[in-house]
């Protein structure tokens, strides 16, 4: 069910770029998909979702990352380090951040099994190979992986076309961004057999100063399609170099130069920047391979089984000032008589990891019940350690390529899940769903972080070895009223465990918890040839959810703590209308309370004259706003398509953010609007199958906002004589900000044979 949805027309720039123009003379091979689809809500299962289809994501597939081709759906809030959509990207939905939106292709788990996010700029023009999307707000159904604790979005790769073709695309526009991305397929042989690849090329120098991204990636899939058994071997991957924009700026540098990036910067002894370190940039390559095989025993029952592996490894290196030799298990050193206990540094951290496993599902379907048996078992396998490569005048014993530390993550993750669609009759569904999810997980050795609690004080041992074991029911009901009036009700319990970071970024003493949610959804849908509507009324229910915090840990990433009660509750609306049979206008709005009740907010505590750290105090604020958890939001999008012309005008507006869970205004990102507009024009070229011109104007108004932040908020303490803390502390804030680019424009063509 498009639950409130309108499917299509929801996403940004290209749904809106859809055109009348002939369809594609290519054919699909008509078979059963080779691929793990039972994670997916159908049109009958009781979760609010929307399905972005494969004609929608190539019309505005320029050069963006994934986050971006989906801001117009709804409840979705991206955001962009560089400011320009490339390079490192995250996308939250309905408040909850990245490592809780689980992330499948063809149901196999995309998120980092650490980390559990899925970092976009390995992955570079996934979208060009891929048949559609479709995003499950809330709680949704079954999946593979890590658990969804907000959304989901499951991606399915392209089909393969029953008769030879190619494609040949690019794009240039500001920034010196470009892209380009060429397609071949095989067409079906000998009536069993067919293959096809992509190859892309992304680069950008970012919106930010020194932003600037060089992305790679290929696609390459061959199947064989029997009469009751097909099987399909896929390879694809990416190899990135970013320049690290992971740091924001202050206010009063948002209003004197909004470009100005700090990462890099190399500062002489007393402070002052001299220069950027050329080599600040993050590098990575990561291989994914999935062999996929289903077979039809009979016209009820299917089975689909999938073997998967992900091989990753990189690297970021960084320039550091003023660093403290000790922490990186080197002596100070003696220059004419002066001891030197920290300098500036080059530091390199590395990480290699393994991922592999396997998922399958069996599925019985007949005229009144549609069944689904499915799970996985998955095993991951991560080195993590860190070099120091050079030091500013350092005498002392100094090996090439110094390494100061080093851990491993070892996890094991199986999961298995009974689903049912019942049809009772008079157009009632009840859907029922069953999961048991187990983790193991480890870490051992030592972390880079510095543990001044120790005695004595050493780099932080990490010493994990949890067990984690999941219950995870969900129940529905599904009501065709009529064939233009739609319901549904819903109840969903889901279970999270902690991340890596929940480990290593919080309290030396203490772990970080579980989280559970029970998720309960309403929804309703209207739809007749010219206009749809729907409502959708959720109440997110959590018992120490995992919130991001505003701060961040040493290399940008958000940290977040446990919250022992808090929610999310909303109602989400969409509506379009065809106003002419060339002419199309849909909105989207969602209205939302999100609440952490009884909230203690620690802060640090700070000498004033000295600026030396002592300790935390707590600040017991009651019921606060979450941080990163808008209260509104909208969206629009107008779409024109006639005789090969279209053109669409989208629009969305945020309200404000809090960077931390204070409710301080401060502390927050103010609220924006930004409207983009695409306009594109296709031919029908002899020899070819149709070539595609077109222009998109980026923040048509050129307005000046931010969606991204982070504060470090801190109690800082006047003190007396002897240096004992005198008064009440005043507490003190230092917000920074992700500014996004102004008015800029990319251009494309496609050429299609």
């Amino acid at each position: 069910m498009k639950v409130m949805m309108l499917t299509g027309m929801l996403c940004t720039g290209a749904s809106v770029f859809g055109q009348s123009a002939p369809k594609d003379s290519l054919q699909y091979v008509a078979l059963e998909e080779v691929q793990i689809v039972s994670t997916r809500a159908t049109s009958k299962t009781p979760v609010a979702f929307t399905d972005v289809n494969k004609e929608q994501i190539s019309k505005q597939n320029f050069g963006l990352d994934i986050p971006f081709l989906l801001t117009s759906t709804p409840s979705v809030l991206t955001t962009s380090d560089a400011g320009s959509g490339i390079g490192y990207t995250s996308i939250r939905v309905r408040g909850t951040d990245a490592s809780r939106i689980n992330i499948t292709a063809n149901g196999i788990p995309m998120n980092d099994a650490e980390s559990h996010s899925i970092y976009w700029v390995n992955t570079p023009d996934i979208a060009s190979s891929l048949e559609d999307m479709q995003i499950q707000r809330g709680a949704g159904t079954s999946t593979n992986g890590a658990g969804a604790f907000g959304a989901s979005i499951n991606m399915r790769m392209q089909g393969i076309p029953s008769k030879a073709y190619a494609e040949v695309a690019g794009s240039y526009g500001s920034f010196h961004t470009h892209k380009e991305t060429v397609k071949i397929g095989s067409g079906l042989i000998d009536n069993y057999w067919a293959f096809d690849a992509r190859i892309s090329n992304i680069r950008s120098d970012g919106y930010r100063d020194r932003s600037g991204s060089d992305l790679k990636s290929y696609f390459l899939q061959g199947g064989f399609y029997g009469e009751r058994t097909s099987v399909k071997l896929i390879t694809f991957g990416g190899k990135e170099e970013t320049y690290h924009a992971w740091d924001g700026i202050s206010k009063e540098m948002l209003k004197t130069n909004r470009r100005y990036n700090p990462n890099g910067e190399i500062k002489d002894d007393n402070g002052a920047v001299t220069g950027f370190y050329d080599d600040q940039t993050d590098n990575y390559r990561q291989t994914h391979y999935q062999l996929l095989a289903n077979h039809t025993f009979s016209p009820a029952w299917r089975l689909n089984v999938a073997l998967h592996y992900t091989n990753g490894f990189g690297y970021y290196q960084e320039y550091k000032n003023g660093r403290t030799l000790v922490e990186y298990g080197l002596t100070p050193y003696t220059i004419d008589g002066s001891t030197y206990k920290k300098s500036n540094l080059v530091r390199q951290k590395l990480v290699g990891s393994d991922f592999g496993g396997g998922v399958f599902s069996l599925n019985y379907k007949d005229h009144r019940l549609d069944a689904v048996l499915g799970g996985g078992l998955n095993y991951y396998a991560s080195d993590h350690y860190g070099k120091v490569i050079w030091i500013k005048n350092y005498i002392g014993n100094l090996e090439p390529c110094h390494e100061y530390y080093r851990n491993g993550g070892r996890k094991t993750d199986g999961n298995i899940y009974a689903k049912a669609n019942y049809d009772l009759g008079g157009g009632v569904n009840l859907y029922a769903d069953m999961q048991y999810r187990y983790i193991n997980y480890k870490i051992n050795g030592n972390n880079d972080k510095w543990d001044w609690t120790a005695t004595p004080e050493s780099l932080q041992k990490l010493a994990v070895n949890e067990d984690f074991s999941f219950f995870n029911p969900k129940a529905g009901l599904f009501w065709q009223i009529n064939p233009h009036h739609s319901a549904y009700a819903s109840f969903s319990t889901a279970q999270k465990e902690p991340s890596r970071n929940n480990y290593t970024d919080g309290l030396f003493t203490q772990f970080p918890k579980p989280e559970k949610l029970f998720d309960y959804e309403l929804g309703y849908t209207y739809r007749n040839k010219h206009f749809t509507t729907g409502a959708n009324l959720y109440y997110m229910d959590y018992t120490n959810q995992l919130v991001l915090n505003g701060r961040l840990n040493e290399i940008g990433e958000p940290m977040a703590e446990n919250v022992r009660d808090s929610y999310r509750m909303g109602i989400e609306l969409t509506a379009g209308a065809k106003l002419t049979p060339w002419l199309r206008w849909d909105v989207n709005a969602t209205w939302s309370k999100n609440r952490i009740r009884n909230y203690v907010e620690y802060v640090s505590d700070y000498d004033e004259s000295w600026g030396e750290l002592w300790t935390q105090t707590a600040r017991e604020l009651g019921t606060t706003p979450i941080a990163f958890s808008p209260s509104f939001m909208a969206g629009s999008l107008i779409g024109f398509d006639h005789k090969g012309w279209q053109a669409s005008f989208q629009s969305q507006y945020v309200s404000r953010q809090y960077l931390d869970n204070s409710g301080s205004k401060e502390n927050a990102v103010d609220a924006y609007f930004v409207s983009h507009l695409h306009a594109g024009y296709t031919f029908h070229v002899p020899y070819t199958k149709g070539v595609t011109v077109g222009a998109t104007l980026y923040n048509v108004f050129n307005r000046k906002y931010e969606t991204n932040g982070y504060s470090q908020t801190a109690a800082v303490y006047k003190t007396d004589a002897d240096g004992k803390p005198v008064g009440e502390a005043a507490i003190y804030s230092d917000p920074r900000y992700y500014p996004m680019a102004g008015t800029n424009v990319l251009f494309n063509v496609t050429l299609k044979f």
